[in-house]
């Protein structure tokens, strides 16, 4: 099973998604906060793939967007919050 993060992204916002047996199986939502900023507002993860460290790759593919695009992260959601604060690697982005 592969777990390939992909990306949509408009000129307002735009998701983080694992799509497995073409359903898909997590979601990670920001919003741009200007030219700078992306304000991750919401994670989720289906159940059923509850437990597969789905939620922290895409927060690593958002620090990866982040640093490619010279943008800061703001973690609104909760989830996306304690990865942040248990990663301290991922300080430079916030």
């Amino acid at each position: 099973m592969s777990t390939t993060v992909k990306l949509e992204v408009n000129d307002k916002n735009g998701f983080f998604y694992i799509d497995i047996d073409g359903k898909t199986a997590a979601k990670m939502t920001f919003v741009f906060a200007g030219d700078e900023k992306i304000i991750i507002d919401h994670t989720e993860v289906n159940e059923e793939h509850n437990g597969k460290g789905f939620g922290k790759i895409m927060v690593e593919k958002a620090v990866d967007f982040a640093r490619e695009k010279n943008l800061k992260i703001i973690p609104l959601c909760p989830f996306a919050k304690h990865v942040f604060d248990k990663t301290p690697e991922y300080k430079d982005v916030l």
